[in-house]
């Protein structure tokens, strides 16, 4: 098996969009607080070195040596000093110097529930402050750079692909089972519920009304005539059938015949007069028929019944999932086509929007104020929530974990403390030796 190094797991962590300091990161900002530690720790062990030798030089020459073999080694004293001192105050943040009890030290393993607070608190009156993110957004003309970004296509075309990138990540991350679920019961249960036939009834006789069923009759019609000319051979044997057998064959052909030419003139007659009266018939059958499933008891049962067999069937118990599919099939698919109806509808939806922003600065202002309004309500409802969330982190950590957290976070700088310290401490020793030399 392959090794699982630092590196393919950062790796894993960046391709999965895992949020957050990666494993990489992480691993270089311990690396980098090691060097800076290793290179303050030289500097001082540097200062010692050239402290001891120009004691010793001192020591040899008995007081004979240059003046500025005593400069050079009160330059490292005092750098020694003040490195040691500012490596204490930095160690005891995080840590008790060398393992030593000494009090008011280990601050960060013993105050991070202190800490928490105080530090979710100052995010909270700083940063999630509504009046102050609402002055930052009312400074930043937002809805005027918005529809600058949106008026341009290629924008247009990123914010489209984007939407749809997000569209399809959120079909794929919802269950089938669960959507399948919530299909039936606020769909097909709740169509269910009612009775069919009163609310059909109505329906049918608002199209009636309205003049909507007429274009049905007039195909059903035509459709008819179509069908009566193909059936001459049909209605002249069943005419055949019908007559007394002792008819001659001739009577029955003419019977027939006659029949079929009547039939073939009465639906020309039907399909070509609107006012004819099988028209009227039949318009006077639907409506009775619209009455009857409002009002006629014996038919919505049959309704009802019909409804329970319907939604009883296989059919309709795998509805739900069918539709799901369907629909999340063809969101995904249009999604993903870049030359789609819908991205195509998209993409010149957003550029038309970009486009009134610019052009209409009432919409630009409204855009401002629900903007900000958003902000603000965003800031108050969910500042506590951020807020605490920063507390309850930090608190959930040992205080080993908090020290080893922040030290990896803002360690690096704080060595910069050291290098400052050996450095001023140097300067000072350097000068306070130079005055008392030349002075007394």
């Amino acid at each position: 098996m392959a090794e699982y190094t630092l590196d393919s797991a950062a790796a894993d962590l960046n391709r999965l969009g895992v949020p957050g300091l990666s494993l990489a990161d992480q691993a270089e900002k311990r690396r980098s607080l090691r060097i800076h530690k290793t290179i303050m720790t030289g500097l001082l062990v540097v200062a010692a070195i050239i402290f001891i030798i120009c004691t010793l030089w001192l020591k040899h020459l008995d007081g004979n040596a240059a003046w500025w073999v005593g400069l050079l080694r009160a330059g490292a004293e005092a750098g020694m000093v003040g490195g040691l001192a500012d490596w204490f105050a930095v160690t005891a943040l995080f840590r008790h110097p060398m393992g030593l009890p000494i009090p008011h030290t280990a601050l960060v393993p013993r105050k991070k529930d202190q800490i928490a607070g105080d530090l979710s608190k100052f995010v909270g009156d700083n940063f999630l402050n509504a009046d102050q993110i609402a002055q930052q957004i009312s400074n930043a003309n937002l809805s005027e750079k918005l529809g600058s970004f949106l008026a341009q296509p290629e924008n247009a075309e990123l914010v489209t692909d984007k939407a749809c990138q997000f569209t399809v990540h959120a079909i794929n991350a919802i269950d089938r089972t669960e959507a399948e679920a919530l299909i039936n019961q606020q769909v097909i249960s709740r169509f269910t519920e009612p009775a069919w036939g009163p609310p059909l009834g109505r329906i049918l006789d608002a199209l009636i009304a309205d003049g909507k069923v007429e274009p049905v009759v007039q195909e059903i019609i035509s459709w008819g005539r179509v069908k009566v000319r193909e059936m001459e051979p049909t209605v002249v044997t069943l005419i055949d059938e019908r007559m007394p057998r002792w008819a001659p064959r001739f009577a029955k052909e003419l019977v027939g015949e006659r029949v079929y030419r009547e039939l073939v003139v009465f639906m020309a007659e039907v399909d070509t007069d609107p006012q004819h009266e099988a028209r009227g018939a039949i318009r006077r059958t639907l409506s009775q028929f619209a009455q009857d499933l409002q009002f006629d008891a014996e038919m919505i049962t049959r309704i009802e019944e019909l409804k329970q067999d319907i939604m009883g069937s296989r059919a309709a118990a795998n509805l739900a999932g069918e539709l799901w599919d369907a629909a999340s099939e063809s969101l995904i698919d249009a999604a993903v086509d870049p030359n789609s109806y819908l991205r195509r509808r998209g993409a010149a939806s957003a550029q038309r929007l970009g486009e009134r922003i610019n052009n209409d600065a009432l919409l630009r202002e409204d855009l401002d104020r629900r903007i900000e309004g958003l902000a603000r309500w965003s800031a108050k409802y969910a500042a506590d929530e951020i807020t605490g969330m920063i507390a309850k982190q930090i608190q959930s950590w040992d205080g080993q974990e908090a020290a080893e957290k922040i030290e990896v976070e803002v360690g690096k700088d704080l060595q910069f403390i050291r290098l400052n310290g050996t450095i001023v401490g140097a300067l000072a020793g350097i000068a306070i030796y130079t005055v008392s030399h030349f002075l007394l």
